[in-house]
């Protein structure tokens, strides 16, 4: 058999350009290539008559449209996707895996990847506190492999047998069908409280994780442990990582709740803009590597998907890059209809044992059989491979492929035999471990430590993050109804840290008692102790306030200005931003033009009635006296600013427009020197006359690079 052409980057848009259909200049037809010549009205008997059964083009345009929707996804309903590459930064066969799209730097194998919220419906907002997925299509030459994996590298349950029960409990509640794309409710914290082993993911999704200030600053975790097989044959354990070059970065939970309502496609909106701006979302791919003869080396078990490798035991070692270059074209045929599947694996990569992994390599085809109409839902493009296909089977819903012959069995002598079997260049096999036990239905005792890692991560949070994870516990918490729910949910906390526990137990009106001796009555166990030191310590990976790039690449700022503003003030602010690779929007109280002090003229963006400090990263007061009191008399430019203020984002005025942030008591500064630029706790400010505005803009783009000023926490609050 002729070995196959390696597939470049733009082999998958060649194929999928094959399935383009453009309306532009062409005559309106049927599904069938008919010419149709009036679409206005239906075919009648009489001009006042009943309608015709015959009328096929009323029929077919009606069928279609009443067959438009598919059923939507359990979970991950919600979801946003692109186009792209990953490149791999040297051959990997002799050290690690012998997957050919590891081997060759310069080759740009095709990926498509769809982020996606888990619990809500499609058309639940985007900044939900919720699980993200990043789920990544690799169309290598060797077939597709599918890496499912999320924004979070652990998950709530250890076996697959309790998916359903741990979806129920989140999904909106069967008698009311409420609250949508929310955890804060009592079936599912009756749940979590009934399975200790969800104790870790809890810290995660309670954290500033599950509101990501965009999927472009959002890491990515393969979950479970997998094998890599190199060219010898050797398997090794790894983990997958994806870490984003952008860094990692967070909404705060009060801005996560508003852009709900202001802009539920906040995320969505982000993902397409930048691509489309040609500011490429850009991560490097990550292996931790675990020979098989260390796996038992740690005090957990390598597969349990609630538990992590911390970094600082095994660091992450960069394999490649991954770059999304191109939108879909159209969302349902591509966003919709991708059917990923962790069992489309490679050779050079295999599974382990994790029963949380073996679980979903049934659940994920199983899904695709009813939400894609039948066994071929991978002849729809965007699932197709870009290698040639060749097998027996055959016929059923949606079948496209036209096989030609006369056999469809293995083996035959009628066709040579073909397609025969290990004729592929390269051909799956897994690797060959030993297996033996008694069968039963059990839990290994390796996986019954619940908590270490659970301390290990709230311990590793900074101080403002830790108040946000307690903060969190308490409002979701708060929306139980159910007081011997909360009592369970603190219970387990206090065997995290007492300090959490107290936090949330004080919030509740209740007292800390880490009793879980109710436990027996549920599950028959309880947790093992610690198989871990007493105090776990800290690792600096699971903290996203330290580590970040100090960038403003992709960042967004909102200039308030209006008539009468100082012109130079907003130009400099302007290609300071533009030039570290920001962007800047000018906010007025209209979108009809406004003058400056010079009488140039701008055109403003967007007004304050269509935009709130929530959609963007930093905000600027332009200075001018008429400028700054017109926006001192508008409420909502007011809020605009104070909120951004609120929310600790880089905020920066300049001449008359000190005045008002000091008038509304945001900077605590003596403005004595009013010549001198001050930054307080990120509020950049210099109010006289004569500014040097290289010095400004560069303390400001300083500031908006550390993206959050945490350190304005525990000042008086901002009525915003």
């Amino acid at each position: 058999m002729a070995k196959q052409n390696a597939p470049d980057h733009d082999s998958k848009q060649d194929q999928l350009s094959a399935f383009h259909r453009s309306n532009d200049g062409g005559g309106l037809t049927s599904n069938q290539g008919i010419g149709i010549a009036d679409n206005q009205n239906t075919l009648k008997s009489g001009i006042r008559g009943p309608q015709l059964l015959e009328d096929f083009v009323l029929r077919e345009k009606i069928t279609h449209f009443d067959h438009e929707r598919i059923p939507e996804r359990v979970v991950h309903a919600r979801g946003a996707a692109a186009h792209g590459y990953f490149q791999a930064y040297e051959p990997l066969g002799d050290t690690l895996s012998s997957a050919s799209f590891l081997q060759d730097p310069s080759k740009k194998t095709p990926v498509f990847v769809r982020f996606s919220t888990v619990a809500g419906f499609r058309g639940s907002a985007d900044t939900a506190r919720d699980v993200r997925g990043f789920a990544v299509k690799f169309y290598t030459e060797d077939g597709n492999w599918d890496l499912v994996g999320n924004n979070i590298p652990v998950f709530f349950i250890q076996d697959a047998i309790k998916f359903p029960d741990l979806i129920h409990s989140v999904k909106p509640e069967p008698h009311n069908e409420i609250p949508q794309a929310q955890s804060a409710h009592s079936t599912f914290w009756d749940f979590m409280s009934l399975m200790p082993e969800s104790m870790h993911m809890a810290m995660w999704i309670m954290s500033d994780r599950a509101i990501p200030r965009s999927y472009r600053m959002m890491e990515g975790f393969g979950i479970h442990t997998f094998r890599m097989i190199d060219d010898s044959g050797k398997s090794r354990f790894v983990k997958f990582h994806w870490k984003p070059r952008l860094g990692t970065h967070a909404l705060v939970w009060d801005e996560a709740m508003k852009l709900g309502g202001q802009d539920p496609d906040f995320h969505r909106r982000d993902l397409w803009e930048a691509i489309d701006n040609g500011d490429y979302p850009e991560w490097e791919f990550g292996v931790q590597v675990v020979e098989e003869d260390q796996a038992d080396q740690f005090d957990f078990d390598l597969l349990d998907a609630t538990k992590i490798i911390p970094e600082e035991l095994v660091p992450v070692r960069k394999i490649g890059k991954l770059v999304l270059d191109r939108n879909p074209d159209n969302y349902f045929s591509e966003t919709e209809q991708v059917a990923f599947c962790p069992a489309n694996i490679v050779p050079g990569i295999d599974f382990s044992e994790d029963p949380l992994l073996q679980g979903r390599l049934f659940s994920y085809l199983d899904t695709q059989l009813i939400r894609l109409g039948g066994p071929n839902f991978n002849e729809i493009p965007i699932n197709r491979p870009v290698c040639p296909v060749h097998n027996l089977q055959r016929d059923g819903y949606g079948r496209q492929a036209i096989d030609r012959g006369r056999t469809a069995y293995e083996p035959n002598s009628l066709a040579g035999n073909c397609p025969v079997q290990g004729g592929a260049p390269r051909s799956f096999q897994s690797v060959a471990t030993r297996v033996d036990g008694e069968k039963l239905r059990a839990r290994s005792p390796s996986f019954a430590d619940h908590f270490t890692q659970a301390t290990l991560f709230y311990q590793s949070q900074s101080a403002v993050e830790q108040q946000h994870i307690v903060e969190a516990l308490s409002f979701e918490l708060g929306k139980c109804d159910v007081p011997h729910v909360r009592r369970r949910v603190v219970a387990l906390l206090a065997h995290i840290d007492e300090n959490l526990a107290a936090g949330v137990a004080a919030n509740l009106g209740i007292e800390p008692d880490p009793d879980l001796s109710y436990l027996d009555d549920y599950t028959g166990t309880q947790p093992n102790e610690r198989r871990g030191a007493a105090k776990p310590g800290k690792s600096p990976a699971l903290s996203m306030v330290t580590g970040n790039p100090e960038t403003i690449a992709t960042r967004k700022l909102a200039i308030l200005a209006m008539d009468g503003f100082d012109a130079a003030g907003v130009s400099a602010v302007k290609k300071a931003v533009s030039d570290g690779g920001g962007q800047c929007m000018l906010i007025a109280g209209s979108l009809g033009t406004i003058t400056a002090e010079d009488g140039s003229e701008m055109k403003p963006d967007l007004s304050f009635m269509t935009s709130r400090s929530t959609l963007f990263d930093a905000v600027y007061v332009a200075g001018g006296e008429a400028s700054a009191k017109a926006i001192g008399q508008d409420a909502d430019a007011v809020h605009f600013f104070k909120e951004a203020f609120r929310h600790g984002k880089a905020l920066a005025a300049s001449g008359a427009a000190v005045a008002l942030l000091q008038r509304e008591r945001l900077p605590k500064v003596d403005y004595a020197d009013s010549e001198q630029i001050v930054d307080d706790a990120g509020v950049v400010t210099v109010a006289g006359e004569s500014v040097d505005w290289k010095a400004f803009t560069q303390q400001f783009v300083g500031s908006i690079a550390q993206h959050r000023h945490w350190e304005r926490s525990g000042r008086a609050m901002v009525d915003a």
